[in-house]
């Protein structure tokens, strides 16, 4: 048997669930499935990427995480217009590499933080 089958949701401590819902849903177009809040130290919002895959899901209810603390990476099929559009929303993304995987890969990517201060990398697929 096959104990695990499926990566289902990422936990994403946040302090600032405002700024970190309009972040993920208005800069990185992440739709929101669900919005719980019971108050402000125990609010839960869980974001679906486009093509589906793993539920990311901000949470001020902390635990032993703390904000600040993941590396996310995530792809697109066009790394300049991502580029483009993320820096034009205001985000302050890093120049385009071409060596994300180590020198030679050729893995086109750029990074930049969210409001949290994770830090994000974006590739091309």
């Amino acid at each position: 048997m096959q104990v695990i089958n499926k990566f289902m949701m990422l936990h994403i401590a946040v302090s600032d669930m405002q700024k970190a819902k309009e972040f993920y849903a208005d800069k990185l177009g992440l739709k929101v499935a669900t919005d719980y809040r019971q108050d402000d130290d125990n609010w839960w919002v869980a974001l679906q990427l486009p093509e589906g895959g793993v539920t990311l899901t901000l949470s001020t209810h902390h635990g032993p995480v703390q904000p600040g603390t993941l590396t996310l990476y995530f792809a697109t099929s066009d790394i300049n217009a991502a580029h483009k559009e993320l820096d034009k929303k205001g985000v302050k993304v890093s120049e385009i590499g071409d060596d994300l995987h180590g020198p030679g890969s050729g893995t086109k990517w750029f990074n930049f933080k969210d409001p949290e201060g994770n830090l994000i990398h974006i590739e091309q697929n």
